[in-house]
């Protein structure tokens, strides 16, 4: 797939299927996230994926739990605080990192949902999920196979956007 159709084509998927990802892709998808740059490339990045009754768990941190429990796998993206060497620039990292996330599901076939209003309740998170102290969760991921086609999403003329 070329890299402006997946940027253009990518969507973000509310609904899913219920079919398990591949564990393969799943790997290839994380994988792609840590070639994410970051500075001095100290790769800040970690991963929980969570499924079962964990992941049910913990959709009761957000009021998009619906989403969370539609989806079969839910990646949790961390910080590292530790690797952190500027948090400014590590959280752009991240972000990075994500972007990689949602094109790689996309090129495998698979449909995601970057969620944060979960992060409001980031330390019920961490205790939910008993990650280590020195990781602050950034973001969940949803994962899957779309259940519906999400459509067509627009934009403005590039223009608009130019200082």
């Amino acid at each position: 797939m070329d890299v402006q159709q997946a940027i253009r084509q990518r969507r973000s998927v509310r609904r899913y299927t219920g079919a398990m990802p591949n564990a393969e892709h799943v790997e290839q998808i994380i994988t792609a996230a840590t070639w994410a740059p970051s500075g001095l490339n100290n790769q800040p990045w970690r991963f929980k994926v969570v499924e079962g009754k964990l992941k049910d768990g913990l959709a009761q941190f957000t009021k998009y739990a619906a989403i969370i429990q539609a989806a079969p796998i839910a990646v949790c993206v961390f910080l590292d605080k530790e690797a952190m060497y500027d948090r400014d620039k590590d959280c752009m990292a991240i972000g990075a990192c994500i972007q990689n996330m949602l094109l790689a599901a996309h090129e495998l076939g698979y449909g995601t949902c970057w969620l944060g209003e979960i992060l409001k309740k980031k330390d019920a998170v961490h205790a939910h999920l008993t990650t280590p102290l020195t990781c602050e969760l950034l973001a969940v991921i949803t994962l899957g196979s779309a259940a519906a086609n999400p459509g067509k999403g627009t934009r403005r003329p590039t223009a608009s956007f130019l200082l």
